[in-house]
């Protein structure tokens, strides 16, 4: 449901933004030219060599303290969204650079005698190679602050833009102090690979933004350090470590740190402070190191999840074994029919459905379920949880031709599904924009065939409580237009679905055509 407030703070900002800029240019211009006319007359020659001069004597001045290494300046970037080879791509030893440009995270780089200070928020950088790790000589917070040659600050969690959510992240002071400092904290644990430090916190619940926010932009950021890097977590949860911890493990050789809980002083060469991201559920190869894609994401999650599927298959296997031994020694005509029943449903297109329950539910799911059998697919009702073994769900989705569901955070699960497989969208009313923008254009780019089902105001409970002519069923736009929280209390809150069976169905039936069609190219190719 958050997701929905980024569309109108988003559009808030930009207007925002668009307007100071304006106004700023026009009171410029009207500072300058008054009513005189001023403007409309040509400048003179005297006047532009002078304007001229004045900038190169300017340039050479500063151009010593903007190039150098030891700048005490953040770098920003002034075109678009910076690739990965780009800004902040080589960082000399003892420097700390800083990409604030995108809209949606900042991401800081520090490279040299890195450390960690949990007690203070901080993570200091000394230009002392070389020195020992002892306090040398007492000091107070006033002495060493004068001592901090640059100080940044940083909350590194990726909606930079969203106000709201990000006053409850916690921040960062990253700080570099020169070889003269009074004070050092000497090192606990030596690492010798490069730190990533990044918050769980913020929308962390969500599936869609523990995987937007946090896993994929995770990917994104470390993937090329080839699991020779530690993950430094702000607002570390037990239960996201154990949820994620076969991700984690194909990004890292090393344990997660809990940056607040775990007191000790780490030291690192390098860290990387924050976490990139391209888009809604998505990696842009075209700012990748090696033109990494979507697809290398979901190979991960195949190489993550296997393991604990391959264990699950060896079970099953074992207990048909014995169920098989069982039939040997004590044949019926049950056991004949349910082998023919799992030969017959090896062949048809799997449909896999990803119930709701409350606000968004399939009233007549069962008839959508019967419907789809008559058809010809092998239904499975999906309903997960949040406390759900991400590699079940991962294994049930992996192995299905088709997958359809309401509009909502469950619908990040299409990262699960075979490229070329299905996604079925159904879209309630004033779910339009979210829908389209989360799910179905990032289906797109994964490589799914997606169908966007927009379900017609008779199919929404919300035609019972209003009159047909309201503009909550023939023109949901308005009603989101007024703001977010009716948006939250009409269509999300308070609608569910009632699918008119006889419209899906058509929609159904070419489906299941294709996947057909599919199933029997790719056992083509498996006898080849």
């Amino acid at each position: 449901m958050v997701k929905y407030q980024r569309y109108n703070l988003y559009n808030h900002w930009k207007k925002n933004k668009e307007h100071v800029v304006h106004d700023d240019e026009e009171s410029y211009l009207r500072s300058i030219c008054g009513n005189s006319g001023y403007c409309n007359k040509k400048p003179s020659p005297k006047l532009l060599y002078f304007t001229v001069l004045s900038l190169i004597s300017c340039s050479l001045i500063l151009a010593p303290q903007i190039l150098s290494s030891n700048s005490n300046f953040s770098v920003f970037w002034l075109g678009s969204e910076p690739d990965g080879n780009g800004l902040c791509s080589s960082v000399p030893n003892g420097t700390i650079c800083c990409d604030r440009s995108s809209m949606r995270s900042d991401i800081c780089i520090m490279k040299g005698d890195v450390r960690t200070h949990s007690a203070s928020s901080s993570i200091f950088l000394y230009r002392n190679n070389g020195v020992n790790d002892f306090v040398s000589a007492p000091s107070n917070d006033e002495n060493d602050e004068l001592e901090v040659i640059q100080h940044e600050k940083i909350k590194p969690y990726s909606r930079k833009w969203e106000t709201s959510v990000m006053d409850t992240i916690d921040e960062l002071n990253l700080k570099v102090k020169g070889k003269e400092s009074s004070i050092h904290h000497r090192c606990d644990v030596q690492h010798n690979v490069t730190a990533v430090f990044f918050s769980t916190g913020g929308y962390t619940g969500n599936l869609y933004h523990e995987f937007n926010d946090g896993i994929l932009p995770l990917y994104i950021t470390s993937q090329h350090l080839n699991k020779k890097v530690v993950f430094v977590i702000l607002e570390y949860h037990n239960w996201w470590i154990m949820k994620y911890g076969d991700i984690l493990s194909q990004l890292s050789d090393f344990p997660a740190i809990d940056f607040s809980g775990d007191k000790r002083i780490h030291c690192f060469p390098e860290a990387i402070v924050g976490l990139r991201i391209h888009d809604e559920l998505t990696v842009n190869s075209s700012l990748m190191e090696g033109n990494k894609t979507i697809r290398d994401f979901r190979e991960l999650l195949n190489q993550a999840y296997w393991p604990r599927i391959r264990g699950l298959i060896q079970e099953e296997e074992g207990e048909a074994q014995l169920k098989t031994e069982k039939s040997a020694l004590s044949p019926s005509s049950d056991n004949l029919i349910d082998t023919i029943k799992e030969k017959q449903e090896s062949k048809r297109p799997k449909l896999v459905i990803v119930s709701r329950n409350g606000s968004r539910a399939i009233n007549n799911e069962d008839l959508l379920v019967k419907m789809a059998e008559d058809i010809g697919f092998v239904v499975e009702v999906l309903r997960p949880q949040r406390t759900s073994e991400l590699a079940k769900t991962y294994r049930v989705l992996n192995s299905s031709d088709v997958m359809i569901g309401v509009h909502g955070a469950a619908m990040t699960h299409f990262l699960f599904m075979k490229p070329g497989s299905v996604f079925i969208q159904v879209i309630p009313l004033g779910t339009d924009w979210a829908a389209e923008t989360y799910y179905g254009e990032p289906a797109v780019k994964f490589g799914l065939r997606y169908i966007g089902y927009k379900i017609l105001p008779k199919e929404s409970s919300l035609y019972v409580d209003y009159d047909k002519y309201d503009p909550v069923l023939i023109d949901p736009q308005s009603v989101n237009d007024r703001g977010w929280e009716f948006t939250k209390k009409i269509y999300l809150d308070r609608q569910t679905v009632r699918l008119h069976l006889g419209r899906f169905r058509k929609r159904l039936l070419r489906v299941y055509y294709y996947s057909i069609a599919q199933k029997k190219k790719s056992l083509h190719r498996q006898s080849q």
